[in-house]
């Protein structure tokens, strides 16, 4: 992606960062939370990948494709999954965003070192717009309930924690949306 280099690295590290909490949440010994986990960590390292600054390493073509090929396999995988429940549909359209980035900066390869052009994309906008309200709703979920209710949290593993999956998952969006604004 292009940008500034320190907003870049950034990102690089906050989706790396993302993509290892995931891979650790993937030991919990609820199945829904570890297959969730796998896709959330692989939205995170393939962002990481994707965020590289244009300035340290330009991909080859090729590699966008496989990045297209591998989401949009992830975007398929979540759109099965979505007739179980509500969040796997924002998975498919976080791995559908990705893959959408892939085509197009492998259909435009000087994009990448060159931002500009003739304007935003209906479909960029509209995945802009998904993503600044998911941002937006996601980290209101963060205040905790028992600063709302006075309870006091039960304890479980820091890997079960629901706090830190919506911390997760509330940085991969704000990481779309970088990445999106960038296009």
């Amino acid at each position: 992606m292009h940008g500034p280099l320190s907003a870049a690295w950034l990102l690089v590290a906050l989706c790396a960062a993302t993509g290892a909490y995931c891979l650790l949440r993937m030991r919990s010994t609820v199945e829904e939370q570890r297959r969730t986990a796998g896709g959330e960590a692989l939205m995170g390292f393939g962002m990481a990948l994707m965020a590289v600054p244009a300035a340290v390493l330009t991909p080859p073509t090729w590699a966008w494709l496989l990045y297209a090929a591998v989401f949009g396999t992830a975007a398929l995988r979540a759109l099965w999954a979505a007739r179980r429940g509500a969040h796997h549909l924002h998975h498919l359209v976080g791995t559908f965003a990705m893959a959408y980035m892939a085509v197009e900066m492998a259909a435009r390869p000087a994009a990448h070192a060159h931002p500009g052009g003739a304007g935003t994309p209906a479909l960029t906008g509209a995945l802009l717009a998904y993503f600044g309200g998911y941002v937006l709703w996601s980290g209101a979920r963060l205040v905790p309930a028992a600063a709302t209710t006075g309870a006091a949290p039960a304890l479980t593993g820091w890997g079960d924690r629901p706090e830190l999956a919506r911390a997760c998952r509330l940085s991969m969006g704000i990481g779309t949306l970088a990445m999106l604004l960038t296009m």
